[in-house]
């Protein structure tokens, strides 16, 4: 009957999210190369402008960026669980999905990949936020609006934040040539800042 009942115990506590690690919470990253800084100075992109942020408004956080260049929801989905074991991240912000639409890949396989790595996040214990996109016309107006719904769909479905565009102020803009890169995929440094402030508003409401 005891060892009954240690082997229950046990059990009970193995399926508790796992302890938070000592000192400030972690806001874990995982993008592709919007959020990688990629074309721009080193520290100019949104997530280190973020770092600045949290210090400037005096709250103790740590901010982890995993973003990788090229990366899909696939990729993430498979890095995320060393990410998480490793971090133990408070808030995981997840900036997926664009490449996937460039690369013609499933809809729906993206929206499994993106619901994958909002349920693990969670059961990990974190607070989830979606970063939403949207897709040139060029790519057709039913594309565009699915690509785009499905974001909305998994932060309802498993309970996850969401910004609906990532790139509102930037790619919405009437000028939105004159803030991006030769190839008008990625932001220059000088739109970083409104992508931090599009951001801004659910990290910080998600560390409270």
């Amino acid at each position: 009957m005891i060892r009954r009942h240690f082997i229950r115990s046990a059990l009970a506590l193995a399926l508790l999210p796992r302890a938070r690690a000592a000192g400030p919470p972690t806001i874990l990253v995982v993008g592709d190369s919007l959020s990688a800084e990629y074309g721009i100075a080193r520290g100019s992109g949104w997530v280190a402008l973020l770092e600045k942020k949290l210090a400037a408004e005096k709250i103790a956080a740590r901010v982890v960026n995993a973003s990788i260049s090229g990366d899909t929801t696939a990729g993430g989905r498979a890095r995320l669980p060393a990410l998480l074991k490793a971090h133990q991240p408070a808030v995981v912000v997840i900036e997926l999905g664009g490449n996937d639409a460039l690369r013609g890949l499933s809809l729906d396989m993206t929206e499994a990949n993106l619901a994958a790595m909002t349920q693990a996040a969670r059961q990990a214990g974190a607070r989830v936020l979606l970063a939403g996109m949207q897709m040139p016309p060029n790519y057709g107006a039913d594309y565009g609006r699915r690509f785009q719904a499905l974001f909305a769909q998994v932060a309802k479905a498993h309970g996850a934040a969401l910004v609906p565009f990532f790139l509102k102020g930037v790619a919405d803009r009437p000028d939105a040539l004159e803030w991006f890169q030769p190839d008008r995929i990625h932001p220059k440094a000088e739109a970083h800042p409104a992508i931090l402030a599009t951001m801004w508003p659910e990290i910080r409401k998600l560390l409270k």
